[in-house]
């Protein structure tokens, strides 16, 4: 049932996607945005990888997310004209970690900086973290709620910086970190947009205080255990868009490599961190590094651990909202993010 609610919520996302930011550039779009006219030849270049990204499709799951939460605490009419905001900054930050991490594919095709240029790909992903404004600039909302709302945006933004600097660090230096240290970095990177999104929503649902912070924890748990999943699938689903255990390639820390580091013996720790650190895209290599993680069990205990943190984000977020179709559909949403297979 979910499943049908996010596919016909994605093309209503695309729809306001395109409304936003058309494919096709004008000299009249060009004067409502940026006060000038001229040359809309050269905007239209400058935005064409973002339009090959976004046509890949992806789950758009994030402004439904903002949506959901907006309703459920009173909704607000304007959130609707917010709904590309998350989605294009994501898919900013997928154009730019795809460089970072030297990724080959994405969403089934050869990543951005594969097929425009490393050049390209950087100034395009740093553009789409500024596009937004153009909608803030324009939107009709009192003076509070828009410096509220430029506030958390800019907040986030430092956020998912500091956290994909983290996940880089420990890649690129061959650190052992622990379980906390994970998390910590996840509520950063990948629970950033989700807390983003559902405090979006809050803000035009006019959410009081504590309504407001229930929504931003419950999203942040449901954006982690959404990365232990995505971790999950980069190990187990061979055809999931993107290329088949690169996290072993680039050396990720995954909750199962940390846990599988935990309690390895000597000889199974010492294999798996040498094939994390020498970053070969061997498939043998690959799949031998996959057989040590599923040798501890290490895949199990991360899908526990998502389930878990599901849990207990919806536990505080529970009492906080009252009884709507929204909040039933928050509780299914989060449950079907660690439940997905691609």
């Amino acid at each position: 049932m979910l499943d049908e609610y996010l596919k016909l919520k994605a093309e209503y996302i695309n729809e306001k996607l395109e409304e936003f930011l058309p494919k096709n550039i004008d000299s009249g779009w060009l004067r409502i945005n940026f006060d000038y006219d001229n040359h809309p030849e050269i905007i239209n270049e400058i935005l064409r990888p973002v339009w090959d990204l976004l046509e890949r499709g992806g789950k758009r799951w994030r402004p439904v997310l903002m949506m959901l939460a907006c309703d459920a605490v009173g909704g607000g009419a304007k959130v609707e004209e917010l709904i590309p905001i998350v989605e294009i900054i994501h898919n900013g930050t997928l154009m730019v970690d795809d460089v970072e991490d030297n990724s080959e594919n994405r969403r089934g095709k050869p990543c951005t900086h594969k097929l425009f240029g490393v050049d390209v790909a950087i100034n395009t992903g740093n553009l789409m973290y500024y596009l937004p404004h153009l909608i803030l600039k324009r939107i009709d909302l009192d003076k509070k709620t828009k410096l509220a709302i430029y506030d958390l945006i800019y907040e986030e933004m430092l956020n998912i910086s500091i956290g994909q600097g983290m996940d880089i660090y420990w890649h690129n230096n061959g650190a052992i970190i622990n379980e906390a240290l994970y998390l910590r970095m996840c509520a950063l990177k990948t629970g950033t947009l989700a807390r983003m999104s559902a405090k979006l929503g809050g803000l035009l649902g006019n959410a009081g205080k504590r309504q407001l912070q229930a929504l931003g924890n419950f999203a942040e748990k449901i954006g982690i255990a959404f990365q232990i999943q995505d971790d999950i699938l980069n190990v187990t689903n061979k055809d999931w868009g993107k290329d088949f255990g690169d996290d072993i390639t680039e050396g990720k820390r995954s909750l199962m490599v940390i846990k599988a580091l935990e309690i390895a013996n000597i000889e199974d720790k010492k294999r798996l961190l040498s094939i994390l650190d020498g970053g070969s895209r061997d498939k043998k290599l690959i799949d031998e590094a996959i057989s040590i993680l599923e040798k501890y069990n290490t895949l199990n205990y991360a899908r526990k651990m998502a389930k878990g943190l599901v849990e207990e984000a919806w536990e505080q977020i529970n009492d906080c909202l009252e009884y709507s179709d929204s909040k039933i559909k928050l509780k299914l949403f989060a449950d079907f993010l660690i439940e997905r297979n691609i």
